[in-house]
């Protein structure tokens, strides 16, 4: 790592410009190749699925997206009005020319006379598109809205739902990005004493990173199936963890530097030190969300590569980009006054005094009331996580703004809510005798409690498949909906389906999320011990300890709990909710906690690493020294590593809470469970859990803390992230004079 840190540093200039030359590459490639982002639900074995095959096989024009226009009379007139009906069927012959839409059902023709409402003020006209909603482009979404929604006017007004409608209205991050990069460097420029400059440069090599990671990611979308909110949450991770990822290498320099150390020496130290957390942190990182390939579930194959590729950048970045940057800025990494007091003071005193030495002398003197206490708070913040509950938020949860929101609305009102969530019931069909089975297993299915209203079924060319659409009483998010699916899949359809060859699946969008939903929590325990079992592996080969890294699985899993826990209480519940601008209550979408256990995993790593490696750099000087034995050696390095690390985790979770937070601002309900589910365990995981309650265990633990069993030594890779060793004061972990506790 001395080596890198001085190349980078003493050869800055290539460096800088190799990173800006391959950002610039990838741009402009990128930019000439485009993206081709689609969100592939690809579930094996699953009923949904099944209900896709049959019709992308024997119906193909019936087997793409459906959406919905949505008509509402105004001003006291009927959808039947000569100028509303006059305008919306102009509007609607435009939407059938829309490149990629298959057929155009209109509530004025006889195949959806059951598509006006009974008081006729509400009505709906059935697109269906040649292709699913993941290959249906944001251009042909759009172009479907406009065409539409020329007949709005004073009489009529138009708004249309469907998943590519959302698609097409979806902002991206825009505004939270900003605001979180300005939060960033306030939470920076206080961090470093006003120094603009190193305030700047772990923005600027996120920056750097993510630009070329998303360049990256739309390129990657030539060669696999990537969802197109996979880029919003790449720069999400990679803006946090870059931010904490130069904080963490800048203050190791800067403390350096004022230590007296050359600002070679000091760029070489901070990388050989801080340097090697990141880069064990970012690869635990990598690892956790590479980890969801153990899922076996396509959609989230682009998101957990597009998320590895921007940590891994950002990861790069700072390891390289960043100590070049240093040998640019010199002088300038300090303030002015901090400047002008090296100058006439000289290096400064390293012991380690103040606030953070002050509150890890009292949890060494409480360690016991301390460690429960915030184990208590955890454990009552994850609470609601027992009535978590997975699914998929429906439209109803939009702004009320968006045009999908008000097709709800609309909906709702004239259909009742699972209108906007039909589901569609595909049959295999051999004989005259299936085909009548199918017609009495649909008069079945739509007098079973639950149900709106059924389509007649309609033949595809083959004569093998029929397929006919079932409109829910609940909406698509409820619980009833859930168990309707699961009683039309347990009961009605195995009824139907008795004494003939035929086969009926249930699918469509609604369908598909229940699957979905249920896959990823019939594997999430498996991939959840994966993750647990490696990281620990790790941290035993990194610290040759067994209690240090199962202390950090368990706090681990802890502050992911609180995190689940909080998520569930504010989105599911509604606890808080109209305080951080929500629009509504819904059920956690399916793949939240999967990404979010796979980033937080790696961020709370990150932290347990930052810390445990500075006690332990004072535990290995001062157990073969200090004349009190090993257990006040245990205690005194626990004390001085919280109170050199205690200050740059809390100011590196509090940037990591205000970037993750400021997507709240979103109009994305994804975006905002992701950003508030992140940036509360942060919160949680650093205030709570490694400045209390690690500490405060270690405490107890006395010197087992550094224990590992002969057997364990011999067979573990040997990981350590110990600085390496170089001649001169430069490489050690302690600058001169060492760090002392101050009296």
């Amino acid at each position: 790592m001395i080596r890198l840190a001085r190349y980078c540093f003493e050869h800055r200039r290539k460096v800088v410009a190799g990173w800006l030359v391959a950002m610039v590459v990838a741009l402009v490639v990128s930019g000439a190749a485009g993206s081709t982002f689609n969100s592939n639900f690809n579930l094996p074995d699953t009923d949904s699925q099944a209900a896709v095959a049959l019709l992308a096989k024997n119906f193909p024009s019936a087997s793409g997206e459906g959406d919905q226009v949505v008509v509402q009379a105004t001003r006291g007139s009927t959808v039947r009005s000569a100028p509303v009906r006059g305008a919306v069927t102009a509007a609607l012959a435009r939407v059938a020319k829309v490149h990629g839409v298959e057929s155009v059902v209109s509530p004025y023709s006889a195949a959806g006379a059951a598509q006006v409402s009974r008081d006729g003020t509400v009505a709906f006209a059935r697109v269906t598109w040649s292709k699913v909603s993941a290959k249906v482009t944001e251009a042909d979404g759009s172009a479907l809205i406009k065409a539409a929604q020329s007949a709005d006017g004073k009489d009529v007004h138009i708004s249309l739902g469907g998943k590519s409608i959302s698609n097409a209205e979806s902002a991206g991050p825009g505004l939270s990005v900003v605001v979180g990069v300005v939060a960033a460097l306030l939470i920076l420029m206080i961090v470093f004493g006003g120094a603009l400059f190193a305030s700047l440069m772990p923005l600027v090599t996120a920056g750097v990173a993510l630009i070329t990671a998303t360049s990256i990611i739309s390129l990657l979308t030539h060669a696999m199936d990537i969802a197109d909110v996979s880029t919003d949450l790449a720069v999400l991770i990679g803006l946090g963890v870059g931010v904490d990822y130069g904080l963490f290498i800048i203050s190791r320099h800067r403390s350096a530097v004022k230590a007296g150390l050359s600002y070679e020496d000091a760029a070489a130290q901070a990388v050989n030190t801080s340097g090697r957390t990141v880069l064990f942190a970012g690869a635990t990182v990598c690892i956790a969300l590479l980890g969801q390939f153990a899922l076996g579930v396509s959609f989230l194959y682009g998101l957990s590569i597009s998320s590895a590729v921007a940590v891994a950048l950002t990861m790069a970045t700072s390891l390289t980009f960043l100590p070049a940057m240093l040998g640019f800025l010199g002088p300038r990494v300090l303030s002015r006054r901090e400047r002008a007091a090296l100058s006439a003071d000289g290096a400064l005193d390293t012991d380690v005094s103040g606030f953070w030495l002050r509150w890890a002398r009292i949890v060494e003197a409480r360690s016991v009331l301390v460690a429960f206490a915030a184990l208590a708070v955890v454990l009552v913040i994850a609470v609601p996580i027992t009535s978590l509950r997975l699914g998929s938020s429906d439209a109803g949860t939009d702004v009320a703004s968006s045009t999908t929101h008000q097709a709800y609305a609309a909906l709702s009102h004239g259909f009742g809510p699972g209108t906007s969530g039909p589901l569609e019931l595909a049959a295999s069909v051999s004989s005259k005798a299936d085909a009548a089975a199918f017609g009495r297993m649909l008069k079945a299915a739509a007098g079973t409690p639950g149900v709106a209203l059924v389509t007649p079924a309609k033949s595809s060319p083959d004569g093998k498949a029929a397929l006919a659409t079932l409109y829910p009483a609940t909406s698509p998010q409820s619980k009833q909906t859930v168990a309707l699916v699961g009683d039309l899949r347990d009961r009605v359809i195995p009824r139907g389906e008795r004494g003939t060859s035929l086969q009926v699946h249930v699918g469509g969008v609604t369908a598909t999320d229940i699957d979905f939903s249920h896959v990823l929590t019939t594997k999430l325990p498996v991939f959840i011990a994966v993750v647990v079992l490696l990281s620990f592996l790790l941290l035993m080969a990194v610290f040759r300890s067994f209690l240090i890294p199962l202390v950090a699985s368990v706090m681990n899993l802890l502050s992911i709990g609180a995190a689940l826990g909080a998520l569930n209480a504010v989105f599911n519940l509604g606890w808080g909710s109209s305080l951080l601008g929500l629009s509504g209550t819904a059920p956690i979408d399916a793949f939240i906690p999967v990404l979010m256990f796979s980033v937080l995993f790696g961020l709370s790593t990150d932290y347990e690493v930052y810390l445990v490696s500075r006690i332990q750099e004072e535990w290995q000087r001062l157990h073969r020294t200090d004349e009190g034995g090993t257990v006040r050696a245990n205690h005194q390095a626990i004390v001085i590593g919280q109170a050199k690390s205690g200050r740059i985790i809390v100011a590196a979770a509090f940037i990591m809470v205000l970037v993750f937070g400021s997507f709240l601002l979103s109009d994305e309900r994804i975006l905002q469970e992701f950003g508030f589910g992140l940036g509360f365990s942060v919160f949680v995981d650093a205030l709570v859990i490694r400045s209390v309650l690690v500490p405060a265990i270690m405490h107890l633990a006395g010197p087992s803390n550094w224990v590992l069993p002969r057997w364990l030594d011999r067979i573990l890779p040997n990981l350590s992230i110990e600085a390496d060793a170089e001649h001169g004061d430069a490489a050690r972990g302690d600058v001169p004079p060492r760090a002392r506790v101050a009296a």
